[in-house]
């Protein structure tokens, strides 16, 4: 089934301020969730931006509160390092991308992570276009977090009248059926 929707997260690196405060708001996200009493964030020490949508988020992010940042290349030539950055083995490490949609992405990182002994138990995104990457994360040991789903951009857009009935029934029926398996 092909999306109604395609949403550009990417496109925020041309809008600094905007970019800012999305980092900002998932700094505040994750603050709340984590003062929470059986908090579904664990505490984490270091950053990783899922290359490449998740390295401008996790920059930002990583200014915006002093922790350390950290990436994995993605594959292709041979490096020295698989990780750029600082870190130590034993460590907690977040991982932040833009847009999860299978979260194949994320998967992939955190396994290269855990291959260097990092621990990896959370991942925040900007966007979850809720076609089965939060269950693939949590069946693989990491708690998704998302600020926006698909089904909330598709309201805001509807309720603004950015799109007609027929579009947001159209992007709700496509969520339902990513959602069943279809």
């Amino acid at each position: 089934m092909h999306s109604p929707i395609y949403v550009n997260v990417r496109r925020l690196i041309s809008t600094p301020l905007v970019l800012d405060r999305c980092a900002g708001i998932m700094r505040d996200e994750l603050g709340a969730l984590m003062q929470m009493r059986n908090a579904p964030v664990k505490p984490f020490g270091v950053v990783c931006g899922v290359p490449f949508g998740g390295l401008h988020l996790s920059t930002v992010y990583s200014i915006r509160t002093s922790m350390p940042m950290i990436y994995v290349h993605p594959p292709g030539k041979e490096r020295d390092a698989m990780i750029e950055g600082i870190y130590r083995p034993g460590q907690s490490c977040l991982i932040i991308d833009d847009l999860v949609t299978g979260g194949g992405s994320i998967l992939e990182t955190a396994r290269h992570l855990r291959d260097f002994g990092l621990y990896v138990h959370d991942a925040i995104a900007l966007v979850d276009r809720q076609e089965g990457g939060r269950r693939a994360l949590k069946a693989a040991g990491v708690n998704l977090t998302s600020v926006l789903s698909l089904e909330q951009i598709a309201n805001h857009l509807r309720s603004r009248g950015h799109i007609d009935a027929s579009s947001h029934g159209k992007i709700l029926d496509y969520i339902a059926a990513a959602n069943n398996g279809g």
